[in-house]
């Protein structure tokens, strides 16, 4: 049973404004945070894995198929896999969410440390 710690290198900027933590996974899920600059654009996408978020500091605005919501702190949203989606950060103030995917996205193993407890 896997325990993982927060440490500097566990964080990985993924894009300009946009820093993200591999908080814990197995082949069937992964749970990851994200820390977005004030105003930044993490850009449209899509993906066959179910995401499921939380906000836990700051809002935007988050485009999920033709649909744009804004989000706040404490709004939590399911995403189904392969609908394209993007957040826009609130212009004033840094933004974190929590995300899980299920199953496990693989091309973000890269990203994980050891465990510090198995």
């Amino acid at each position: 049973m896997p325990l993982w710690e927060d440490k500097p290198e566990a964080w990985h900027e993924v894009q300009p404004g946009v820093h993200r933590r591999i908080l814990a996974h197995d082949p069937g899920v992964m749970m990851v945070l994200y820390r977005i600059a004030p105003g930044c654009r993490f850009a449209m996408h899509a993906h066959p894995h179910v995401q499921s978020g939380t906000v836990l500091e700051g809002g935007g605005k988050f485009q999920v198929g033709s649909e744009t919501w804004t989000l706040h702190l404490g709004s939590s949203y399911t995403v189904p896999g392969d609908v394209p989606h993007e957040l826009t950060a609130d212009p004033k103030t840094p933004t974190v969410v929590l995300d899980v995917f299920t199953p496990r996205r693989e091309e973000f193993l890269h990203e994980t440390i050891r465990p510090d407890r198995e």
